[in-house]
């Protein structure tokens, strides 16, 4: 007669199949036993056919198959850090006005939120928000961007759960002496433009929004010409004696009614005639990126409309602050200039892994 406490073993053995088996301890949850198998409660739950949370002490509980050992590599790399289930991957250093991304890699990759405690006290808008990582698959990432200006390091911090990843990045200047524009009155009157307050409001409108990622090949120039008559990030002054002030995107000197294209694929939310940025169009890519096109001499797209990479949206002009035909072109992450080489030929900007590319 076989003995009932050797039938029930055998008769667990054969519902677990060979699969990796976890007995129930005190104290356990099945997030505690998710978090330290590499796993979901989702998973767990999917493979024993729970039909909700509670479990017994005692139990037994079937737990994912295992991937084979890997042979030990070493230290992890600069800008790599590790809790069960999650990995992340960083820039090993910055410069100050660069857009870049974190990597998340791993089962519980998409649970995680990012934020960057270092934007507290810094100028820039909404610091430290909460950011969910874009992505699938188990590879997910969360862009942030290093406001001009700053030269302290970047620090992160990664949510999953109760586990938390803090990193920190160091970042660099950009090394350009102070450029003194010195206008004359007849264009730099238009910084005073009764306008100009409802001109920031429209921009401030398209900087805050949050949409989806609607981009999925690389960026490419806006106009086709490659010298630049002003870099991005040039400490500037506009007027003799007037403050010290950022250039937030780069300029491309051409001839009037040279054709602008877009960037990349998404939504025009401004296109119009302003007092300091001229004739002006704003495209939200999604995932809190803009696109900035300024002193158009005609634009040629409405509010509203989906464009596509490489369709064009207007053409070069010498409209609003301007003293001659050229092309600004901005491109900002979640409001803050970011330098726009950083993401011509990429899908995304500088990353602590393999650039994707055209």
């Amino acid at each position: 007669m076989k003995c009932p406490r050797l039938a029930l073993l055998l008769a667990a053995a054969l519902l677990l199949g060979g699969a990796d088996a976890y007995t129930v301890k005190p104290g356990d949850t099945l997030y505690s036993i998710a978090r330290a198998h590499g796993t979901t409660v989702a998973e767990i739950m999917r493979l024993n056919k729970l039909g909700g949370t509670t479990i017994a002490v005692g139990q037994t509980l079937r737990l994912p198959d295992k991937p084979p050992a890997a042979a030990p590599s070493g230290p992890l790399p600069p800008g790599t850090a590790q809790v069960a289930g999650l990995t992340v991957t960083a820039p090993a250093s910055l410069r100050m006005g660069d857009a870049f991304v974190l990597r998340l890699s791993g089962p519980r990759a998409a649970a995680a939120t990012v934020s960057f405690p270092s934007e507290v006290g810094e100028d820039v808008r909404l610091p430290n928000e909460r950011l969910t990582p874009i992505g699938a698959a188990g590879e997910y990432v969360v862009l942030g961007r290093v406001v001009l200006g700053k030269t302290t390091p970047v620090t992160y911090e990664v949510r999953v759960g109760e586990d938390l990843v803090r990193g920190s990045i160091p970042v660099t200047g950009r090394g350009q002496l102070v450029q003194h524009l010195n206008l004359p009155r007849s264009i730099s009157s238009r910084l005073e433009d009764p306008g100009r307050k409802a001109e920031e409001a429209t921009v401030e409108q398209a900087y805050a929004r949050r949409t989806p990622q609607a981009w999925t090949r690389p960026f490419q120039p806006a106009v086709m010409v490659k010298a630049q008559s002003s870099a991005f990030g040039q400490a500037r002054t506009y007027v003799a004696g007037g403050p010290v002030l950022y250039h937030y995107g780069t300029d491309y000197p051409a001839p009037v009614g040279t054709p602008v294209l877009a960037v990349n694929d998404g939504t025009v939310v401004v296109a119009g005639k302003y007092p300091v940025r001229g004739g002006l169009v704003v495209i939200d890519h999604g995932a809190g990126v803009t696109s900035l096109y300024f002193h158009q001499s005609r634009v040629t797209v409405k509010v509203g409309q989906k464009v596509t990479r490489g369709q064009k949206i207007g053409e070069v002009g010498s409209t609003g602050l301007s003293a001659g035909p050229h092309l600004h072109l901005e491109i900002r992450v979640r409001g803050e200039g970011t330098d726009p080489a950083g993401w011509m030929n990429r899908i995304w900007p500088k990353e602590g892994s393999a650039q994707d590319s055209a």
